[in-house]
């Protein structure tokens, strides 16, 4: 299947992405009240917050204080609510507003959604929790996927690499729902180098060293967001889903090393044994190595060209299983 084109929608959306707010911007911030912190991680803080308006309570992103008269962070924060704003799909998250606090720094306001994410389930899986088994059998497990990797499909038809496809960015919702969180390091092909936004690797592995963390973004990039000059593309994506798959069949990281280090050379050249020949919660059909190793190959050119390719092969073998009973 050929890789998609950017559509002409791209130009449009690389240079709304990054454009400043005008110096004439209002909006009322004092509507917000009873904030209670969700969430915090890398230079932005998340709260749950009741809009007073609307009478419903939402999720507001914004930089944490110190980082908050950054200009850099700033941009990377308006990148984000404007990139998640532009991708109106049943899989990623509603934005409401982008403003200014009482104070000047930016947030953006969004649909607060409750759940787990999917890192969550496939630990107790893996140790066994009979409830989440009965819960999570692989085929809602696929479908998890499926509907995850259909936010991926949508966005890279508008020009958009998501780059960060981990279990913990996907969020499994009380009734069905299935997003695909964070575009905080999301690039729009033609996005200016300036705004680019690119960690340097070694900057990576300082902020990822953390006694105790696990090192959650380096299991799941592909060979070339490992090395410096790589060039990343929807394909990055692909490998990283490929990554999500594995860990939902084996209950284990194909790559993991005991450093960062070690993680970033088994990514460029280890081979990962078939998920059926090392599951143990699970029976996994071999159909499903097969698409699995193909996202996992180390060349961008050997793997699927478009996410929509994996995604179909995915529901082949969903029906056929179903066939078969």
């Amino acid at each position: 299947m050929p890789r998609p084109k950017p559509s002409s929608h791209t130009a449009i959306l690389s240079s709304v992405t990054d454009a400043i707010l005008p110096e004439a911007f209002v909006n009322d911030f004092s509507k917000y009240g009873n904030h209670q912190s969700i969430a915090g991680g890398g230079h932005g803080e998340l709260t749950a917050t009741m809009d007073a308006v609307l009478g419903r309570t939402v999720a507001l992103k914004a930089l944490h204080p110190e980082h908050a008269s950054s200009d850099q962070e700033q941009r990377r924060l308006l990148r984000e609510a404007r990139i998640t704003a532009q991708l109106q799909h049943p899989n990623t998250v509603p934005v409401y507003e982008l403003g200014k606090k009482d104070d000047g720094s930016i947030y953006f306001a969004m649909k607060k959604v409750e759940g787990e994410n999917l890192f969550q389930v496939i630990v107790r899986i893996a140790q066994g929790d009979l409830d989440t088994k009965r819960q999570y059998p692989l085929n809602r497990l696929l479908g998890v996927l499926v509907q995850s990797s259909n936010a991926l499909a949508y966005a890279h038809s508008r020009g958009v690499i998501h780059r960060d496809v981990k279990p913990e960015n996907i969020l499994l919702g009380p009734f069905g729902e299935v997003y695909l969180m964070d575009w905080g390091v999301a690039k729009v092909w033609g996005m200016a180098a300036e705004f680019d936004g690119d960690v340097p690797l070694e900057e990576l592995y300082q902020r990822l060293t953390a006694t105790g963390k696990r090192p959650g973004t380096p299991l799941y990039m592909s060979p070339e967001q490992t090395t410096s000059g790589g060039i990343v593309d929807e394909r990055s994506d692909i490998f990283s889903m490929g990554v999500v798959l594995y860990e939902i069949l084996a209950q284990r990281e194909p790559f993991r090393g005991k450093t960062i280090e070690e993680t970033f050379h088994n990514i460029q050249t280890l081979t990962p044994p078939p998920p059926s020949t090392i599951a143990t919660q699970m029976p996994v059909p071999v159909a499903l190595d097969q698409v699995c190793l193909k996202a996992l190959e180390k060349k961008p050119g050997d793997r699927y060209q478009a996410i929509t390719g994996m995604i179909q092969e995915i529901r082949d073998i969903r029906e056929q299983a179903i066939s078969s009973l």
